[in-house]
């Protein structure tokens, strides 16, 4: 039987399918809540690219840029986003569903993303020491090893190659939806 991690991590894309069909189907925007969603939503893309253009993939550990504040820029950036679709909605049904997909989703493939990070990357654990799962850090953590960290600069060829822009995309959609919706409705 698989662990619940593997099933997690298998089921987040499908579920946010079901939860994005939800999620029009029970908001109720304005064009207040849809201006004050779209605000926290763009720091939450602008999160994502900037983390999405320094990390290399099973390559090296990424350790500059947002990742120097967080572990998990990605995910902060994702939630973000949510944070501020939830607050377009103006349904607190959809930001409770939206905390247990987090919760009972997210949570275990961070914790299986890590398990893999300690098995290939020994400095890991010191990073872990230094930089928060999720909060941020106030000042930037400086590696042991940032003399080696090549390419620690923003590159929009990774930014490009991790399709980050589908966040983007993704993002005008469902907004393009919700002020449909509001007009329409």
């Amino acid at each position: 039987m698989p662990s619940w991690s593997r099933v997690a991590t298998r089921s987040r894309v499908p579920l946010g399918f079901v939860f994005a069909a939800a999620y029009v189907w029970f908001a109720h925007p304005n064009w207040l809540s849809i201006a004050d969603g779209t605000v926290v939503a763009s720091v939450g893309l602008l999160i994502r690219a900037a983390a999405s253009g320094h990390i290399r993939k099973n390559a090296q550990l990424t350790t500059t840029g947002p990742y120097a504040y967080v572990r998990n820029p990605l995910y902060l950036g994702s939630v973000l986003i949510a944070v501020g679709f939830i607050i377009a909605a103006r349904n607190w049904w959809i930001g409770l569903a939206a905390l247990a997909m987090f919760a009972f989703i997210y949570i275990p493939v961070v914790r299986a993303e890590e398990i893999y990070l300690r098995s290939v990357f020994p400095e890991f654990e010191n990073y872990c020491a230094h930089v928060s799962r999720f909060f941020p850090r106030l000042t930037a953590y400086a590696s042991d090893n940032a003399s080696n960290n090549d390419g620690a600069s923003f590159s929009w060829q990774l930014y490009m190659k991790h399709r980050e822009y589908n966040a983007l995309i993704g993002s005008l959609a469902m907004l393009a939806v919700l002020i449909l919706k509001m007009v329409w409705v």
